[in-house]
């Protein structure tokens, strides 16, 4: 099984306290029984419905005793196979923010980190959570060719991986989740200006404040992002952004450049979030030698 691993801890139980006294068997053993009990309905409430699959009481029977647990959202090591389900969830342990494991059915998410701004030098806010997701069919045709027989230690030296990552045309979305409550549009707006524009100017050959203020102007006046909003920044096909803000379409710009230059502030030389940037690599690196 390939483990995809995110910096979140999961929840420790209580040790016990010496000095409490010890409470009554009674309880745990009850609790027990109930257990016992509810296990043994289901199973045999499940051998019945084998043997006899039409049954609609049965069926009934035993969704009944499942109907109300839904799954848990993820806070640790996380597996291929669980996060191939579209209704499980990973939380950043620090802002509680959740994404979802999968991203228009197909996308998976492969990290997830804070984007911090420095206020007056004196303390670093918490911007918004974002979390990176990468087609898995675009990553395993595009590169376990070239990268998928890499050891572990050779694939970490490896300086070409994330150059190919960026520049190929993988489907790939960044979905940025606001933290902070007093955010305005305006202000990503201008924040957009200054990290897009520096990554436009490091990959271009020329000057670049036209596709730049396309880009920029997409985020109007007029949209509101409230703490909880979310927008995501997505490579498409033919290297096309596409940007959404709470899942409306506000443009659209085919240019290679602007998705190199996007993908490079996540998953770049110098990323808004390191860590995030090493753990999307190894989850990677585990995808690809699958």
């Amino acid at each position: 099984m390939v483990s995809l691993r995110f910096p979140f801890l999961f929840s420790q139980p209580p040790k016990p306290n010496p000095k409490l006294p010890r409470t009554k068997p009674t309880t745990t053993i009850a609790a027990t029984a109930t257990l016992v009990a509810v296990a043994a309905t289901a199973g045999a409430a499940a051998i019945a419905i084998y043997q006899d699959p039409k049954d609609p009481f049965l069926k009934k029977a035993l969704n009944s005793l499942f109907s109300n647990h839904s799954t848990p959202p993820l806070w640790g090591s996380l597996s291929l196979a669980e996060t191939s389900s579209s209704s499980s969830t990973v939380v950043e342990s620090k802002t509680g923010v959740s994404f979802p494991s999968v991203l228009d059915d197909s996308k998976r998410l492969l990290g997830i980190g804070l984007r911090k701004k420095s206020v007056l030098g004196l303390k670093n806010i918490d911007v918004y959570a974002f979390g990176v997701y990468a087609d898995d069919d675009d990553i395993k045709k595009i590169l376990s060719d070239k990268y998928g027989k890499l050891s572990n230690t050779e694939f970490k030296e490896n300086k070409e991986f994330n150059k190919d990552l960026i520049e190929n045309d993988i489907c790939m979305t960044v979905r940025l989740q606001i933290v902070y409550s007093r955010l305005s549009i305006r202000s990503v707006r201008s924040a957009f200006e200054e990290s897009v524009g520096s990554r436009l100017q490091k990959f271009g050959e020329s000057d670049n404040k036209e596709l730049l203020q396309r880009f920029t102007s997409q985020f109007k006046d007029e949209y509101k992002i409230p703490r909880g909003s979310l927008i995501d920044l997505s490579r498409e096909r033919g290297h096309v952004l596409r940007t959404r803000i709470d899942g409306k379409e506000v443009g659209s710009i085919q240019s290679k450049l602007l998705c190199q230059s996007i993908l490079d502030l996540y998953i770049g030389e110098d990323p808004f979030d390191r860590k995030a940037k090493e753990d999307i690599e190894e989850n990677l690196a585990s995808l690809i030698q699958k």
